[in-house]
C-alpha cells in the first residue's frame, strides 16, 4: 500500500460528506477532489466507490435539478438546460432531467411569473414587449411566453 492509497478513506469519507450534503454530479465531486489536491487514480477510485454505493446518481441529480430549478427559482427549460451543461451533465441526463416537467404545471408558473412581474410601464406594447424579456431571461421559450402573454391580455 502507498502513502497515497492510505489516503484514499479519508477522502472518501471526505467526499461521502460532501455528497450527503446534496445531490452531486461527477464533475462537481471530481472538481471538488481536485481542489483537495486528491490525485487523478484516487479520484477514480473514489468516484466509482461512491456511484456503487449511490452516493452519486447523475439521473437522480437530473431530475431533481430540473424540478427543483423549475418550482423553486421559476426557471424555464432554456435556463434549466444550460444549468446541467454547466454541472458537466451529458444530453441523455439532461434529457431525462427534462423530461420530468410536466407541461402543466411548466404553464402554470409561467403564467405566475408573467403576472407577478411588476413594470413600470404605460404604453402597453412596450410593456409586452419587457414582460417577455423578463421571462426570456428566466428561460422560457419565446413561443410559450408570447402564447401566455397574449391568452393574459
Amino acid at each position: 500500500m502507498t502513502a497515497q492509497d492510505s489516503t484514499t478513506p479519508y477522502f472518501l469519507e471526505k467526499a461521502r460528506r460532501y455528497c450527503d450534503f446534496q445531490e452531486r454530479t461527477i464533475a462537481e465531486v471530481r472538481q471538488k477532489l481536485k481542489s483537495w489536491s486528491v490525485s487523478d487514480n484516487q479520484i477514480v477510485k473514489i468516484i466509482t466507490q461512491l456511484e456503487e454505493e449511490d452516493m452519486i446518481n447523475e439521473e437522480r441529480f437530473a431530475r431533481a435539478y430540473a424540478l427543483g430549478k423549475m418550482r423553486n427559482n421559476r426557471w424555464g427549460r432554456n435556463k434549466i438546460m444550460a444549468g446541467m451543461l454547466n454541472k458537466g451533465l451529458s444530453e441523455l441526463m439532461i434529457q431525462i432531467g427534462l423530461s420530468e416537467i410536466e407541461e402543466e404545471e411548466y404553464r402554470e408558473i409561467l403564467t405566475k411569473v408573467l403576472s407577478n412581474k411588476k413594470i413600470n410601464e404605460s404604453d402597453p406594447y412596450k410593456y409586452r414587449i419587457k414582460l417577455a424579456q423578463y421571462a426570456l431571461q428566466k428561460g422560457f421559450q419565446s413561443n410559450l411566453i408570447w402564447e401566455i402573454i397574449n391568452e393574459m391580455h
